[in-house]
């Protein structure tokens, strides 16, 4: 079981969650309970500010990783370094961006030819959209409580890859009005989900996220 990764600034704390293997009936009747061809995509998922009490265990990251697994994705959590037992320490965002990279490339190496999908939650959500945006390899942005008041997400507007954003309505550090805003002005491909009565960090409503993301990439991309 991966456990960690190996980051620009030393070890990083990881949690690897598998596809879950759902029974299904094939073309020719057998009944099979794993992808026949691995996962549908491979993911990396960053979470909250890490001076703010953010880590891969943060019920929205976590969430939000069980339900890209439910649909067969594999999904890669990891503590920015500093965070838990990762080495190193805040950088101010800077070397957290080339954390994200150093996940993206394990995935990249785990899983030749599937798709990569980058994202993540709040901060995270910042980093893993905006270097995923970057990044050739990437086809997929996923954006929890985008804080898009604080940091530039220009690149992510800009970007022709599919967007999928999920928000608080009552988001007191970044205003649903101010996601619709940017949601508005992003390039399609591009999905939005509003989670009522829920704050930031989705108290109490964590779970709502999974569903939002399950649902809006269950069937991604569209046959």
């Amino acid at each position: 079981m991966l456990r960690e990764i190996q980051g620009p600034a030393g070890r990083l704390e990881a949690l690897l969650d598998e596809p879950v293997s759902v029974p299904q009936v094939d073309d020719q009747g057998l009944l099979r309970t794993a992808p026949p061809h691995g996962p549908r995509a491979a993911v990396v998922f960053a979470h909250p500010h890490p001076q703010h009490g953010g880590t891969m265990h943060t019920k929205g990251a976590y969430q939000s990783a069980k339900a890209l697994a439910r649909i067969g994705c594999a999904v890669l959590r990891f503590n920015f370094r500093g965070v838990g037992r990762s080495e190193g320490t805040w950088d101010e965002g800077v070397g957290e961006r080339d954390d994200f990279r150093a996940a993206l490339d394990v995935m990249a190496l785990r899983h030749p030819g599937v798709p990569l999908w980058a994202g993540g939650m709040s901060f995270g959500a910042w980093i893993g959209m905006t270097v995923g945006a970057e990044d050739p390899r990437v086809s997929t942005l996923i954006g929890v409580a985008l804080p898009v008041d604080r940091y530039d997400f220009g690149g992510v507007r800009d970007s022709t890859k599919a967007k999928f954003l999920v928000h608080g309505e009552f988001d007191e550090l970044c205003s649903v009005h101010d996601v619709r805003a940017f949601y508005a002005s992003a390039v399609d491909p591009k999905e939005l989900v509003v989670i009522e009565a829920s704050n930031h960090l989705f108290d109490g409503k964590a779970s709502q996220v999974g569903d939002a993301l399950e649902d809006l990439l269950s069937d991604w991309p569209e046959d």
